[in-house]
C-alpha cells in the first residue's frame, strides 16, 4: 500500500523557519509531479508549490521567494523549506504526489496525512 508521510510541522515565531518533509513509501512503478498544499480553517485547500520529476517548479504568488520546493527522485521524497514566516501561512499542509503503482496504470492522485504549521508569536 502507499503511503506519504509527512514531517516537520510546528509552531514558529513570525520570521521564523520550518521544514517539512514527505517520504512515499510502498511499492510503485515512478512518482510524476510532487507538491505541497495547505488548508486554513474555512478556506479551501491551495497549491503551495510542485515539482516535476524534471525538476521544474511552480510557486503560489504568496511565497514566492520565501519557500523553496525539492525532491530526492532516489529516496521517493519531497520536502518544502520555509522561510519569512507570516502568520498567514498558519494552516495544516498536505503533502501530494501523482504515482504510478504499475507501468500499465495512469498515475493517481496520493495526499499525505497532513501537518499542521502555525505561525504566530
Amino acid at each position: 500500500q502507499v503511503q506519504l508521510v509527512e514531517s516537520g510541522g510546528g509552531l514558529v515565531q513570525p520570521g521564523g523557519s520550518l521544514r517539512l518533509s514527505c517520504a512515499v513509501s510502498g511499492s510503485i512503478f515512478s512518482i510524476n509531479a510532487m507538491g505541497w498544499y495547505r488548508q486554513a480553517p474555512g478556506k479551501e485547500r491551495e497549491l503551495v508549490a510542485a515539482i516535476t520529476s524534471g525538476g521544474s517548479t511552480n510557486y503560489a504568488d504568496s511565497v514566492k521567494g520565501r519557500f523553496t520546493i525539492s525532491r530526492d527522485n532516489a529516496k521517493n521524497t519531497v520536502a518544502l523549506q520555509m522561510n519569512s514566516l507570516k502568520p498567514e501561512d498558519t494552516a495544516v499542509y498536505y503533502c501530494n504526489a501523482k504515482i504510478r503503482v504499475v507501468a500499465a496504470q495512469p498515475a493517481v492522485n496520493c495526499w499525505g496525512q497532513g501537518t499542521q504549521v502555525t505561525v504566530s508569536s
